[in-house]
């Protein structure tokens, strides 16, 4: 699979006309500096809707394609309490969560401080993302970082959890998002994989992610 800000660098030096040369040259200077990229995701794995017991979460899958892709540092965000096993009996804990707003504690942390592009992944849960999230992201500050969010459902996408993330991180750039049925993330990884180099893509030669 081609490394995708790698043939986005070439790219960029072969449109400059300079010579071979000067071209290496100015490859080599741009992925020197190139962009910090973390993948940070709340994935879950046991009973999941559509696709039943699991090893891996969906969402889990998908942030795996895009850190082969980009070359980024993943990051799982984990409960401290994890959810029960049993797809509905998750659900309703989900629920209640989102009810009283809560924030559950997680495992460990990333500083997204030292990144730049952070792309942050998440199942669809009642329409939102799961509260876990949201401890994640209040424990940094998201000043001047570009976030790309992507999501894992089996028919309602991200649901408004653009706008959710914008209003959370304040001072960020926050891009369109991708979302990705799980159940084609279980079974149908090399189209998913695909969509998501075209995804990625879009960002680096239309948004200018990389500058």
């Amino acid at each position: 699979m081609k490394h995708i800000l790698f043939t986005f660098m070439l790219l960029l030096a072969s449109l400059a006309g300079h010579t071979q040369q000067t071209n290496e040259k100015s490859t080599m200077n741009r992925m020197e500096n190139k962009p910090k990229i973390l993948v940070a995701f709340f994935s879950r794995a046991d009973e999941n809707y559509a696709v039943g017991y699991i090893e891996k979460g969906n969402t889990h899958i998908v942030a795996e394609m895009i850190g082969a892709e980009t070359g980024a540092d993943l990051f799982h965000i984990e409960t401290v309490n994890p959810y029960p096993a049993a797809y509905n009996q998750c659900i309703e804990v989900a629920k209640r969560e989102k009810e009283s707003n809560a924030r559950p504690e997680i495992k460990g942390d990333k500083r997204i401080e030292d990144y730049d592009v952070i792309f942050l992944g998440y199942p669809n849960w009642w329409g939102e993302m799961p509260m876990a999230v949201y401890t994640f992201i209040e424990k940094h500050d998201w000043e001047g970082k570009t976030i790309v969010p992507f999501c894992t459902h089996e028919g309602s996408g991200l649901s408004g959890t653009e706008r959710r993330i914008q209003s959370a991180c304040t001072g960020a750039k926050v891009l369109k998002g991708l979302a990705v049925r799980g159940s084609a993330a279980q079974h149908e990884q090399e189209s998913v994989r695909k969509s998501v180099s075209s995804w990625l893509e879009k960002f680096i030669f239309r948004m200018k992610i990389w500058k």
